[in-house]
């Protein structure tokens, strides 16, 4: 039987450069390797450090990678797990105001809002159309991609290459 590997994309949207190799120790923990990324400087927060990490590991390394950073002070990051045969991936968000927030995605990397959850959404909302839409933007994490978006922009300079292998 073979063992299955999953694959993501760490992206640090900011660190404070002082916490910088604390970062890579603890992703580096969660991967099962030592890593060592490189840094840039980024332009939407004077001082801060960006940097991406296509990374290997495990089934749920995405997970341990959040876990590993979540909480930490003025942090900005964003961890994705590409799904795999018969499994959604995962996609975690964490700014210092919002804490932390992951989701399901589908095979393009659209978040998959579980029916239980809009179900969840229609009873807190009532007959309030404002209030659904209100319970369905946090249902889709958009008050982290609100926040992150200004710090995104940087990733035009990433420094990830995508390789994929085919069957021959």
């Amino acid at each position: 039987m073979a063992t299955s590997v999953a694959r993501g994309v760490l992206y640090v949207h900011s660190s404070p450069r002082a916490l910088c190799p604390h970062v890579e120790w603890a992703a580096g923990h969660a991967i099962g390797r030592p890593v060592s990324f490189e840094w840039t400087d980024q332009p939407v927060l004077r001082g801060a450090q960006r940097t991406d990490f296509y990374w290997e590991g495990a089934p749920g390394t995405g997970a341990a990678i959040a876990s590993k950073l979540r909480g930490w002070e003025h942090l900005r990051f964003e961890v994705t797990e590409d799904p795999r045969d018969g499994v959604d991936g995962s996609r975690w968000l964490h700014t210092p105001d919002l804490g932390i927030f992951h989701a399901q995605t589908d095979a393009a990397g659209n978040i998959v809002v579980p029916e239980d959850r809009i179900r969840a959404a229609m009873d807190a909302a009532g007959t309030s159309a404002i209030e659904l839409h209100r319970e369905l933007r946090l249902a889709l994490g958009q008050a982290w991609d609100d926040e992150l978006e200004p710090f995104r922009h940087a990733i035009g300079s990433s420094s990830v290459t995508w390789l994929h292998r085919s069957a021959v």
